[in-house]
């Protein structure tokens, strides 16, 4: 089917040529004005129910920036609309808290695949399908962090829908599931949790587009559960910069594979 419509998209209320291809995707509104002073003559374009969307230019490419709420389902809602109005390659700054012991607070995660602990992806694809992020969009985000001299680490993280599940989950009905789970995912090695990857990963499968991750951790409940420090950052504009540079280089790469 056609990915690109004239319409006025109902949830995000923008049409075709409101929004660049490359579109970072923060969750928190508030965060999108940050992100545009980044670029070169922001303007803001839409602000809609929790879909807050600013366009601007990189490079004189034209890029914007769109929140997502929390959680899967919006995000899938932005990601869905953003497509049918010609963004195809996504990047999504976000916070997260990490779980694997060397991670920790201040530090970033950059996905390169995600625990499908949601709902939304189910309503996309089996569970046997895979959450990975394109290797385009991972490699373009490594190369940045290590450019800007970002501590990062990259690797699986955990996408769930509850965040009192993950932070009170003995307080829960089900807490023997979602203990019992974690204790799986942190022997696996997963480095953070938080809530939006596995389906924006799931769903630009299905809408064959690029969408990549990357994170600020806020704390490690992990690190604090064992007596080892554990510094709280709530700062994203690490994130933000490493995003920003990301963008830059696959503006460039794209260019030469023209």
């Amino acid at each position: 089917m056609s990915t690109v419509y004239s319409d006025i998209q109902y949830h995000i209320n923008m049409k075709e040529g409101d929004v660049g291809k490359y579109v970072i995707l923060p969750g928190d509104p508030k965060r999108c004005k940050l992100i545009a002073e980044h670029f070169d003559n922001p303007n803001l374009v839409a602000d809609h129910r929790e879909f807050v969307t600013y366009t601007g230019y990189i490079d004189g490419e034209k890029v914007s920036v769109t929140s997502t709420g929390i959680g899967g389902p919006s995000a899938a809602i932005a990601m869905e609309e953003l497509v049918n109005i010609g963004a195809d390659t996504f990047i999504r700054v976000g916070t997260s808290g990490g779980m694997d012991i060397n991670v920790m607070g201040g530090d970033l995660v950059i996905a390169s695949g995600a625990i499908r602990m949601e709902g939304t992806g189910r309503e996309y694809a089996p569970m046997e399908f895979p959450a990975v992020a394109n290797h385009e969009v991972i490699n373009a985000l490594v190369k940045s962090a290590k450019d800007i001299g970002r501590k990062h680490h990259v690797g699986v993280v955990e996408c769930k829908d509850s965040f009192y599940g993950q932070h009170e989950p003995g307080t829960k009905p089900v807490s023997y599931e979602l203990e019992n789970k974690w204790e799986a995912w942190l022997r696996l090695g997963a480095l953070a949790s938080e809530m939006e990857s596995a389906a924006l990963f799931i769903v630009g499968a299905y809408r064959k587009v690029r969408v990549g991750t990357v994170l600020n951790v806020v704390a490690n409940q992990e690190r604090r559960k064992k007596g080892l420090d554990d510094p709280q950052s709530h700062d994203t504009e690490a994130a933000i910069e490493v995003a920003i540079e990301a963008i830059r280089n696959l503006i460039k790469e794209d260019k030469i594979n023209l």
